[in-house]
């Protein structure tokens, strides 16, 4: 009873608009001053959460995708991409994809990906003749590749909340990411196909596709880079960030896209973004110090295995609540409000923590297009100047292709697990 009255109190917080660091921090806090504990303990534990050298790879990332933001890097990954595939059907569309799924391996973030390419795409697929929600909803799920295909910050913070490998789980991620994006790219083929109303590319000449392959060619060596260093165990996920950051800098100013004002603007968005991760974070940490005290993941985890004995079933409640808690609440904290919960019934389950940290993103991509706090429709609501409705109407048919992506991860196990078996992980 003690377990709903508590959960039923934080979810009566997010209804209310509460931020979430401080409807976790705050009940949190409430919860040891009704237990009697000294609440010394609290900023010791908080310190202790941010002294991580894991964590350093979110502001790295974060910095490193700002950087690459404002030197215009999308516009030539766009290009490049485009002089290759903008001939075939819905050619736009495919390059738009691919683009998103490139960036990606950068950034580590979907914000970052969505309106880096949003902006190059969405005015060149408009002088197209595309239809308009399909372009918005296109680039709205495009965007959320970021969370899955290595580095990815979300999977950073489920390796240190649950203390796997962040290294594993990014290899985990590859075969999903891979997956999602090429189902994208089919479906985009068929849409233009059977959808017409645009306006067919011609073929690029060898020689534009080798001058828009060169412009391109140091973002692509820089995410094989950081990739590659990561594979090989050469660098930490935070070595290879910091080293990325230096690299996008190295390449936009020999660019010379940037400057030094452009770097401070770099470093406010990062900061910012990265001290509101941090605080939601640290919320969640004294959350759940103080629903550990009161057995709360014992008794859910409990709870289920009595109720629940067979995987499968655990694994469709699992997913029902990510989806319902997806229409309130955004990916990050719908990762660090329930794995604590939901992280001690794996084991009783026999499913294995990679894979569900794999089929958990996959979930709470789905929760980033969905009405109606998907963070990535208000991103291309923005870039787009476009109604929220049309961004919603064009991500339905993408959300559908994720939720069929999560329903055959369940049934094909090998597609996230297969490749770090492959190189030993």
């Amino acid at each position: 009873m003690e377990a709903f009255l508590i959960l039923g109190g934080l979810l009566l917080l997010l209804v209310l608009r509460v931020p979430v660091a401080f409807a976790l921090g705050g009940l949190g806090i409430l919860l040891l001053m009704f237990k009697g504990l000294p609440l010394i303990g609290v900023p010791q534990r908080l310190y202790g959460t941010l002294d991580s050298f894991e964590l350093l790879a979110v502001p790295m990332f974060l910095l490193m995708s700002n950087v690459l933001l404002r030197g215009g890097v999308g516009r030539d990954l766009f290009a490049a991409v485009q002089s290759w595939v903008g001939h075939w059907p819905g050619g736009l569309g495919v390059a738009t994809i691919m683009s998103c799924t490139l960036f990606s391996a950068i950034s580590g973030s979907s914000v970052a990906t969505a309106a880096t390419i949003g902006t190059v795409a969405i005015p060149e697929m408009e002088q197209r003749g595309y239809n308009r929600p399909f372009i918005l909803g296109m680039l709205a799920a495009g965007g959320t590749l970021g969370i899955l295909i290595p580095p990815s910050i979300p999977l950073i913070i489920y390796g240190i909340v649950t203390e796997e490998s962040i290294t594993t789980l990014f290899m985990a991620g590859i075969g999903p990411g891979l997956f999602l994006a090429g189902s994208f790219i089919v479906y985009s083929i068929v849409y233009a196909i059977l959808g017409g109303g645009y306006e067919p590319m011609a073929r690029a000449s060898w020689n534009e596709r080798r001058h828009a392959s060169i412009r391109a060619l140091p973002t692509v060596l820089l995410a094989a880079a950081i990739i590659g260093s990561i594979y090989t165990g050469i660098a930490t996920p935070s070595e290879s960030a910091g080293v990325g950051f230096v690299l996008a800098l190295a390449i936009t100013f020999a660019m010379k896209r940037m400057s030094w004002e452009k770097v401070r603007e770099a470093a406010r968005d990062a900061m910012v973004t990265t001290v509101m991760i941090f605080v939601i974070i640290l919320g969640a940490k004294v959350f759940s110090y103080a629903i550990t005290l009161y057995l709360i993941p014992q008794t859910i985890s409990s709870l289920i295995t009595t109720h629940i004995s067979d995987p499968n079933y655990f694994m469709l409640a699992v997913g029902a609540v990510l989806l319902f808690i997806g229409f309130f609440l955004e990916a990050l904290s719908m990762l660090l409000i329930m794995v604590p919960v939901l992280f001690p019934s794996l084991a009783a389950m026999s499913i294995d923590p990679i894979w569900f940290g794999i089929f958990f993103v996959v979930l709470i991509e789905t929760a980033l297009i969905t009405p109606p706090v998907g963070l990535n429709l208000f991103v291309i609501q923005a870039v787009g100047k476009a109604r929220l409705e049309d961004v919603i109407r064009g991500a339905l048919p993408f959300a559908f292709i994720m939720l069929c992506t999560a329903c055959l991860l369940w049934f094909w196990k090998d597609l996230s697990l297969a490749i770090p078996r492959m190189i030993g992980i």
